[in-house]
């Protein structure tokens, strides 16, 4: 049943997004027509493609699919945020132009004065202006039906004009009147302009998500970025200062993945000289059989005290999970599950993902922590941030998290900080130091946007 409602609130979710994109992108900036109807069938065709793809892509199955799916995915993203960015310009535009609009209106509707009065002809003969040249009184051909001279005609005809004011606009070939030559009235200029807005918009959104989700692909298909950071612990005796871990989580092997992707991680790992490499979660996305001759990369990694893994809600997302708990211990990296060892004077624990608890194989934090000597540091390894809480109610002296990606896509990091402690980098939570490395893979859209991928260097100091 929870399985179907998230279903059901994911599916009305991406119609909702669609039917926003058809209205911004097809149906404001598009007259009615064939167009608008092909730009809809697309509309359509793409809201079906995103669950068809999240359903249909796993393992090493349907790679073309995956990656129009999620390329479209990342796309309509980016275009959700920026056309929700462009609503405030536009609402104040489109009440500016309403307000012209109005006030053409109001102009149109004023009556219209006489340009001057009709002069009162005069009485006085004798001071009119001689004429520039003479009429013979013979030549009748010169003046009007009345006699009147051409002079005389056209004087009066301007004062006609004055009085009676201009001619009216000439109608237009559809019978509109006031929008012949002397342009569109108020109504039709106001739907132009809208609609220029609209073009304008769904062009400026077209581009935008276009260039940023390039960008993106072309950052998650990478090398990860090396991250450094320095850790104080309190009780690290001076015999440890400068231990090193190599940390890397969510590396997400699947239909997307290159196939050097593990090694070029792995090499990068091998270049640090770690003392301890710690693989926190997220390791896989299909089966063993699917994938696992992408992993054997791992056999290759060097340390001076281990290479350790613990598991991440994504292992968990197929009933075989064991298989790759077990795959990973014969490439030479230890599993904890929910339990403890001794490195020297100093001790790592690793807990399960919560996800495991629909396997009964949850976290168990006194399993892992309980009945230790408490004078001695300890590191924890867990996949996720929030497990942090949890943690500090052991005396956790550091904890090392991935999970977040760093959010993959910003702006989503400020969606993903609404569940997590701390999404990227170092934190500090109910006393206990917390770092969240941003992962070496990624999942869903190949596209990482603000955080990318990552593995860190935790370097441990004394005080």
């Amino acid at each position: 049943m929870t399985v179907f409602v998230f279903f059901a609130v994911v599916l009305t979710v991406l119609g909702l997004i669609h039917l926003y994109l058809w209205k911004r992108l097809v149906r404001d900036p598009l007259r009615p027509g064939p167009a608008r109807w092909i730009g809809g069938g697309v509309i359509t065709l793409l809201a079906v493609l995103v669950p068809v793809t999240l359903v249909l892509t796993t393992g090493g199955r349907s790679q073309l699919l995956g990656w129009v799916g999620y390329l479209w995915l990342a796309v309509m993203f980016y275009l959700l945020v920026t056309l929700l960015v462009l609503e405030v310009p536009r609402l104040l535009i489109g009440l500016r132009m309403r307000r012209r609009a109005a006030a053409d209106g109001r102009r149109a509707d004023e009556p219209v004065t006489a340009a001057a009065s009709v002069p009162v002809p005069s009485q006085d003969t004798g001071t009119h202006d001689a004429p520039a040249h003479d009429v013979p009184a013979h030549d009748t051909s010169a003046r009007g039906p009345e006699g009147q001279a051409p002079e005389g005609r056209a004087r009066q005809g301007r004062e006609t004009s004055a009085a009676t004011g201009p001619a009216p606009a000439a109608a237009s070939p559809n019978g509109d009147a006031g929008t012949g030559p002397a342009g569109p009235g108020p109504e039709r200029a106001g739907v132009d302009r809208r609609l220029l807005l609209a073009r304008g918009a769904a062009i400026f959104a077209g581009l935008t998500a276009a260039s940023v989700t390039g960008y993106g692909v072309r950052t998650a298909l990478g090398p990860p970025q090396l991250d450094r950071v320095q850790i104080p612990l309190a009780k690290l005796p001076r015999a440890l200062d400068g231990t090193r871990f190599a940390v890397v989580s969510d590396i997400h092997l699947g239909p997307l993945s290159a196939s050097h992707h593990v090694g070029r991680i792995v090499d990068m790992i091998n270049s640090l000289d770690a003392d301890v490499v710690c693989i926190v979660g997220d390791l896989v996305d299909g089966s063993v059989a699917e994938l696992g001759r992408y992993a054997e990369p791992l056999a290759r990694i060097r340390s001076r005290q281990g290479a350790y893994f613990v598991t991440g809600n994504h292992e968990y997302y197929r009933p075989d999970y064991q298989d790759w708990v077990a795959e990973v211990a014969r490439l030479g990296v230890r599993p904890l599950q929910n339990e403890r060892v001794a490195l020297g004077a100093l001790d790592l624990a690793g807990v399960n993902d919560v996800a495991g608890k629909a396997y009964g194989q949850g976290p168990d934090f006194g399993k892992a922590l309980g009945g230790r000597d408490t004078s001695r540091p300890v590191v924890l390894l867990a996949h996720q941030p929030s497990q942090v809480r949890e943690a500090a109610e052991f005396g956790v002296d550091l904890q090392l998290s991935g999970h977040t990606h760093g959010g993959q896509m910003v702006p989503f990091n400020l969606i993903v900080g609404l569940n997590q402690p701390v999404v990227s980098g170092y934190g500090k939570i109910d006393g206990v130091p917390l770092y969240v490395t941003n992962g070496a893979g990624f999942w869903g859209p190949p596209v990482r946007v603000g955080a990318p991928p990552q593995v860190t260097l935790v370097e441990l100091r004394t005080p």
